[in-house]
């Protein structure tokens, strides 16, 4: 039994750490044959491979392969070819595995990153309602914040008061007792709402694909209507994946429909959201905005969102953490057959 695990340069850079957990994984199992390729390197598989006659076990990462080198590994029982972010086999290559009864794995889902992406929308919502990243960086340049009393002559509470400096006219405070509608039940969407429901929120989703038990387990009352989701929030949550059927599926009009002062979180996929009416009601000041992902990223230096009072911000990094992308090892890992002691599962 001889197990190899390649790694480009390539997919270093998209997934660190993640490798180097994979391998540990294995060689906790037993002896693992571990190359990581130079920069620029692109030999496919059977140019770096030693004895290739003799692998049973093979991982290759951003690594390519052709149908001569699985015809070099005439011993391979099981094996992952991962691109970036799925297989990099050719149709030819696929049949060729199959025919010989070489199981491939992949990933399922992209469970990898749901706590990660789902704790971070957490923290958007509670910086967006308590205005965390605005008054940390006015107090760098300013002692105006530490002023929380308003002036003698304009005693209204409302506007300022002891301790208080979160913007009365978007939603703000505390999650508890929010009214929170999130689009979406799946791997992400679901976990966010454990979280916020845990807290003390009403919470009702729309997601016509999802099983009963997600919603149950969320604490998600479910809504049949998205039109009726939108009517009555005070943050809402699009939580979907971007495909062709998702595009804009939060619409104008729905966005029109969110009620003023609501508070929007955005941190999978910003074009599921009709982006030019929502940023135009952020403009007029009738919501506000905490968004780790945009229509356009890098966003200019220069675009009217970045730096608003009623807009949190953050370049896309919701998802890429040690923890998920080591995650990303581990349910790959877990699919191969058990050699020796799995202790990467008690």
């Amino acid at each position: 039994m001889r197990s190899v695990v390649i790694v480009s340069s390539i997919f270093d850079r998209t997934w660190p750490y993640a490798a180097d957990h994979f391998h540990s994984l294995w060689r906790a199992q037993g002896e693992v044959g571990f190359i990581r390729l130079e920069e620029g390197d692109s030999r496919p598989a059977g140019e770096i491979i030693a004895n290739s006659d003799t692998v049973t076990r093979l991982v290759l990462l951003c690594v390519p392969v052709t149908l001569k080198c699985l015809q070099s590994l005439s011993a391979l029982k099981e094996g992952a070819f991962s691109a970036k972010y799925a297989h990099n086999l050719t149709a030819e290559c696929e049949e060729y595995l199959k025919q010989k009864g070489v199981k491939v794995y992949g990933h399922p889902s992209e469970g990898f990153w749901g706590q990660s992406v789902s704790e971070f929308a957490l923290a958007l919502t509670i910086c967006g309602l308590r205005r965390i990243p605005q008054t940390h960086h006015e107090i760098i340049t300013s002692h105006a914040p530490w002023k929380f009393s308003p002036p003698k002559e304009d005693n209204r509470p409302v506007v300022r008061g002891e301790q208080f400096s979160d913007d009365y006219r978007f939603t703000n405070g505390t999650v508890a007792g929010k009214r929170v509608r999130i689009v979406g039940a799946g791997n992400i969407a679901s976990r966010y709402a454990s979280f916020v429901h845990m807290l003390g929120a009403d919470v009702a989703a729309w997601d016509p694909f999802a099983s009963e038990p997600c919603f149950h387990r969320s604490g998600a009352r479910k809504e049949y209507h998205l039109e009726e989701l939108v009517k009555d929030a005070d943050i809402f949550v699009p939580m979907v994946p971007l495909t062709e059927s998702t595009t804009r599926l939060v619409t104008a009009e729905l966005i029109n429909s969110l009620p003023s002062g609501c508070l929007v979180v955005l941190s999978t996929r910003a074009k599921i959201c009709d982006t030019e009416a929502l940023y135009e009601r952020v403009f007029r000041d009738e919501i506000s905005l905490a968004a780790d992902v945009f229509d356009v990223e890098p966003l200019p230096l220069a675009h009217p969102l970045l730096g608003r009072h009623n807009v949190v911000h953050t370049p896309h990094n919701a998802g890429r953490t040690t923890h998920a992308n080591q995650q990303w090892a581990e349910l790959l890992a877990k699919q191969f057959e058990p050699q020796g002691e799995r202790k990467f599962l008690q």
